[in-house]
């Protein structure tokens, strides 16, 4: 994992940055990778794990139903397309 280096932090900003770290119970280091990580995440991203979790459970689809569609799918590879 990466390290980075804050030089030039005003002691305003270091304090602050402490009391919002100990208002949300955690240190002062891990405030700042949840202020970069909030920073840099778009706004609105899809997440594909989360999206296809929440169409399974809008539509009732169990762990039952995922296994019996394992047990009958067709495993060979497609063929590709030709275009005659």
């Amino acid at each position: 994992m990466a390290a980075v280096t804050i030089r030039n932090l005003s002691d305003e900003v270091h304090r602050a940055l402490k009391l919002r770290a100990a208002r949300h119970n955690r240190s002062a280091e891990a405030e700042m990778r949840a202020i970069l990580e909030a920073a840099v995440r778009p706004e609105g991203r899809l997440r594909l794990g989360t999206a296809l979790h929440e169409i399974g459970q809008r539509h009732g689809i169990t762990r039952a139903d995922i296994d019996t569609i394992e047990q009958v799918r067709d495993r060979r590879p497609a063929e590709p397309m030709t275009f005659d």
